[in-house]
């Protein structure tokens, strides 16, 4: 638990958890999502903490305490077979990436803990930051060679470019949930969806659909060949300890 205090209001921040997994609901991964109580007013979703945190750049010390928390994880599950294998995907937003120690930040997260690199995956909001600016590109080829994989979170809602795409060192594409959601009854959501999942098999990226909340959209998604997806339909976002007994693992 992180206590910050924003705009006067005091807040409480704790970590949610969410199952991905492939088509044949083999889990695979789990994605990391902030969640913000206020004192005043009550809890705040899972998705407004997120904005409510980019929006500010992420103070560093809440940074700071997320990626601690997620390696932590992450070394806790490599001493259990089960869950040896499974990814930890992370939220950033291009802002917090801009900052000077960003990847000093992250690889001293790794250190600290002893997690596998290969197991953090940090997905980047607020894509149309990143395109043009050679500075941060350039951190994420760092990451890469330090193993930690980068993908975008909000990929066809921004301002990302089909021909700058080529320029980032991604291995993961997303399928935005406001396509997911969009697909089943909006023809051109659901080309969309379509055409991210070929570009990404063209590119040799991994594919994730976010928000797969009905077995509608799950059996549209994998009628077009999506890898991965995440959603309430297979779990909602849990603290660890109903996340864990959820999963059958002591996490």
């Amino acid at each position: 638990m992180f206590s910050a205090n924003q705009e006067g209001l005091d807040a409480a921040l704790s970590l949610r958890y969410q199952v991905r997994v492939t088509h044949q609901r083999k889990t695979v991964g789990v994605k990391t999502l902030v969640h913000r109580r206020y004192a005043q007013h009550g809890t705040a979703s899972t998705t407004e903490a997120m904005a409510q945190l980019n929006e500010t750049s992420a103070r560093p010390a809440q940074l700071g305490w997320v990626l601690e928390s997620a390696c932590s994880q992450l070394a806790r599950w490599a001493v259990h077979p089960e869950t040896s294998l499974l990814t930890l995907a992370v939220n950033i937003s291009a802002r917090q990436l801009q900052q000077d120690d960003f990847v000093e930040q992250v690889l001293a997260a790794l250190n600290r803990t002893g997690a596998n690199p290969d197991r953090l995956k940090l997905e980047l909001t607020e894509s149309w930051l990143v395109i043009d600016d050679g500075n941060i590109i350039d951190k994420m080829i760092v990451l890469k060679t330090h193993r930690v994989g980068v993908s975008l979170d909000d990929f066809g809602i921004g301002y990302a470019s089909l021909s700058s795409l080529k320029r980032l060192p991604l291995y993961q594409l997303q399928i935005d949930q406001g396509f997911v959601r969009g697909a089943i009854n909006c023809p051109n959501d659901a080309a969309i969806a379509k055409m991210i999942v070929a570009m990404a098999d063209n590119m040799a990226l991994t594919v994730l659909a976010d928000g797969v909340d009905t077995a509608a959209q799950w059996n549209f998604l994998t009628s077009i060949g999506c890898h991965h997806y995440q959603g309430d339909l297979l779990t909602k976002p849990l603290p660890m300890q109903e996340f864990g007994s959820f999963y059958t693992f002591n996490g």
